[in-house]
């Protein structure tokens, strides 16, 4: 929670910054359900709170006590993700050590009981949808992080799932599946197809 003081800093009421935090987090949580858990970027966030105020700080400040009000009103933490990579050379390869930290993002995650998260919130029915993007996802790491189409369906047919497949007794038709997982940003977000 902010203080007086630090609202003073800022030169912001305590009334405009309980309403970037409400909008902040109707986004959010809109955005969560909406991309089925997706990771938010940082910069969308903070052009929320940026939109009308021009103060340095503001955007940490509301975004801590976004964080604050999601854990305490709904039960969810608000997990910052920040993702390196090695720069690559014209080979593919890593040419130095050095890392390039990429855009910080956000996740939603359940502080629920087990028990309770089960029973009440889990969707047992997109199981078998988290599977298939884990073995997609699992493909691509092992393969160096890149990979294309055609050389993922050839591993993925070695543990059963066809391209070609419309009638998967699980999955239903196999390629529509991966074509929702990159519209849903879950495989091009972390690997992207060459």
């Amino acid at each position: 929670m902010a203080t007086s003081d630090e609202l003073a800093q800022i030169d912001i009421s305590k009334e405009e910054k309980d309403k970037l935090v409400a909008e902040v987090m109707c986004y959010v949580l809109f955005k969560m359900h909406q991309n089925s858990d997706c990771p938010i970027k940082r910069e969308e966030l903070t052009g929320i709170v940026t939109k009308n105020y021009r103060q340095r700080a503001l955007p940490t400040l509301i975004i801590n006590e976004t964080k604050d009000r999601l854990a305490a009103t709904f039960g969810y933490e608000m997990r910052e993700l920040q993702r390196t990579r090695a720069p690559a050379t014209r080979s593919g390869r890593p040419s130095q050590p050095q890392l390039n930290v990429e855009a910080k993002s956000y996740v939603l995650i359940s502080n629920l009981d087990p028990e309770v998260y089960s029973k009440y919130v889990e969707d047992k029915g997109a199981a078998h949808l988290s599977s298939f993007a884990f073995a997609v996802i699992r493909t691509i790491h092992l393969a160096g992080g890149k990979m294309p189409e055609e050389d993922l369906w050839h591993q993925l047919k070695r543990v059963g799932l066809n391209e070609n497949d419309e009638t998967h007794p699980v999955l239903g038709n196999n390629k529509q599946k991966l074509e929702h997982l990159v519209q849903q940003r879950l495989v091009w977000l972390l690997y992207r197809f060459p």
